[in-house]
């Protein structure tokens, strides 16, 4: 047996065991597992590591120690363990095959693969051979509509071949022979789950589409199905989490996302796993205008009570973080009690500026809100019970863009595709909760959320359209409507009916006219509200004389706002497309003939996609 190296572990032992408590004693232990890993016992030596990365994540998390010192040790000690388990020549956890539908993202895109790289040489899952690491496998599956950004992404593909990751780019030719290969019958079965698009226009199939094509090309490169976990990533999502710090926000490579969720599945009867996210709401900004307004309001009514030219008071910590669900209009919902307060903004400038700099900053990133991201209710990653076995918790949400699933789990999709409905998650997440119970999970390994990019004009995101001072969520804010009626008549409909049979056309048509009356009261009292608010904001900005409508610096700045005031106006107003189809009874009744006859044939689609595995 070749010389056992354990530099960052004794290290580790060494610097910390009087500012860790629970090391003390386990020192002793180092030079007895050592002897033994020397004549070709590695087992024990290996399972120490194991036992001190939750008492180093307690104290990393802690806010007591250094944090920075601390991410570095705990990421040497993994990439030292992993070179002892390749001196076993037994590895036998699990290979990843990550699937990452994405269209017209090419920075994104970047953005992601990045992250992945990033991970796999901090921490060394499965470790390397030939240059590339053995155990993570990419599937880029195409659904762009610009040749152009499928240039770039496959120039992206190559570039991060070349860096280590073995990419795939599945492509739409590849995607549509794939369906193809699908006897005609069981093809014309699964049409809602994997699409009916003809061959000349096999793009913006939509995420649930795509993503079940992608399952497809993962079964193919399966080697083993009993060793494979098929993880499901969006490209705008990073395996990376966020962390307030004095000096503003800090992404960190602090979790090690494929070596927890290989112990999960190891050790649980798990089939299907999800994490939330952190960073940007993972929700539409239709639903979050109402609370937008109130914080924004609540800056410009701080920045009145102070000169332009004192030094920028908006960099205090939060007086409290983000709760679960806070960045939503209608939280309540969902079973999240979230009391009324407003949020501050924390301005990212550095160096010393003045109130005006602070406001152009703002302004500039004013309108990003429409794309999905949200100034003042970021989420940050909170350790809470850690990422083991023992922290699982029972899931009733899909987040579509951080699940994983090992061969049986395949066959718990994410249905409805064909509906282009917001929701989708959640709405599948109901459904597969109420026919596997505790085998869906959720696990405190968020990943980070990216909406935007920092050029507005490169991000695609289906159902917004960016003009030239308007962005219009008409096609995003409909398919939210009637997604939240979909998931809430599956919330009551699962509590009524058995999920493994056909549902009662009866009683799901009973279920959603209920609904459908709730909704509308909802929605109507936020649209009230919005536009009293955007009212209010209005005046608080340009009628009430303060310093910054005389400040030389500031007009592009004020044409933001003016800009955003005016898109909230078209988005939420009387005349927004939006809301005419909601308060539309014949596009209501239409809307809701497509979601029965979903639901209805739910069991058959389910079971046709089942027969596949």
């Amino acid at each position: 047996m070749a010389n056992i190296k354990t530099p960052c572990l004794q290290d580790y032992l060494q610097r910390y065991q009087t500012g860790i408590p629970d090391l003390a004693g386990v020192s002793t232990l180092l030079p007895g597992l050592t002897a033994r890993a020397a004549t070709g016992d590695l087992d024990a030596l290996i399972d120490l590591y194991e036992q001190l990365y939750p008492l180093l994540e307690k104290a990393m998390w802690s806010g007591d120690t250094d944090f920075d010192a601390l991410l570095s040790c705990y990421q040497s000690l993994f990439r030292e363990q992993e070179a002892l388990i390749q001196q076993t020549n037994k590895d036998d956890r699990y290979d990843f095959i990550l699937s990452i539908p994405v269209a017209d993202r090419p920075q994104h895109l970047r953005a992601c693969l990045e992250s992945i790289l990033q991970i796999c040489q901090l921490y060394g899952y499965g470790g390397k051979t030939s240059g590339y690491y053995n155990k993570i496998r990419i599937v880029v599956a195409e659904d762009s509509r610009d040749p152009e950004n499928i240039r770039r992404h496959l120039e992206l593909i190559t570039e991060y071949r070349q860096k280590g990751l073995q990419v795939i780019h599945f492509d739409q030719p590849e995607q549509y022979a794939l369906l193809q290969s699908i006897p005609p019958h069981e093809r014309e079965q699964l049409g809602n789950i994997l699409t009916n698009q003809p061959r000349e226009k096999f793009y913006l199939k939509g995420q649930a589409a795509n993503r079940n094509l992608s399952y497809l090309k993962c079964l193919q490169l399966t080697e083993n199905k009993h060793k494979t976990l098929y993880y499901l990533v969006d490209s705008d999502q990073l395996f990376c989490v966020n962390r307030q710090t004095e000096s503003g926000e800090q992404v960190v490579y602090a979790l090690n996302y494929f070596h927890a969720i290989n112990n999960v599945f190891r050790n649980t009867d798990t089939l299907m796993l999800t994490g939330k996210l952190v960073g940007d709401p993972p929700v539409s900004p239709s639903v979050m205008a109402s609370n937008f307004l109130d914080d924004v309001s609540a800056f410009f009514a701080t920045l009145a009570q102070h000169p332009e030219n004192h030094h920028c008071r908006f960099h205090a910590l939060p007086k409290q973080p983000a709760d679960d669900a806070a960045y939503h209009d209608m939280a309540n919902l969902f079973g999240f009690k979230i009391k009324h307060t407003t949020y501050d903004y924390r301005c990212p400038l550095a160096g010393k500026h003045n109130h005006a700099a602070c406001l152009q900053g703002f302004a500039q990133r004013l309108n990003a809100f429409f794309f999905g991201e949200h100034l003042t209710r970021k989420t940050f990653f909170a350790y809470g019970q850690g990422f083991n076995a023992l922290a699982l918790a029972p899931a009733r949400t899909i987040y579509p863009g951080n699940y994983i699933v090992n061969y049986e789990g395949l066959k718990y999709i994410i249905p409805f595709g064909h509906l282009r409905l917001r929701m989708s998650g959640p709405t599948a997440g109901r459904l597969i909760q109420a026919e596997i119970k505790q085998r869906f999970a959720s696990v405190n390994l968020p990943m980070l959320h990216q909406r935007t990019t920092q050029d507005l004009s490169d991000d695609f995101r289906p159902g917004v359209e960016l003009g030239q001072e308007t962005i219009d969520l008409s096609n995003e804010f409909e398919r939210q409507f009637f997604g939240d009626l979909m998931l809430f008549s599956v919330v009551e409909l699962v509590n009524q009916a058995n999920v493994n049979q056909p549902f009662p056309e009866d009683v799901l048509v009973s279920v959603i006219d209920r609904k459908e009356i709730e909704l509308l009261d909802t929605y109507q009292q936020k649209h009230k509200a919005i536009l009293e608010k955007n009212r209010l904001l209005n005046k608080l900005v340009f009628e009430s004389g303060h310093w910054w409508l005389n400040s030389p610096t500031l007009p592009d700045a004020l044409k933001q706002v003016k800009i955003f005031i005016r898109n909230i106006e078209h988005n939420f107003g009387d005349q927004s497309l939006a809301y005419q189809q909601i308060q539309s009874g014949e596009h209501r009744a239409r809307r809701k003939k497509q979601i029965i006859d979903a639901l209805m044939n739910y069991r058959a689609e389910r079971d046709a996609w089942d027969q596949l595995f």
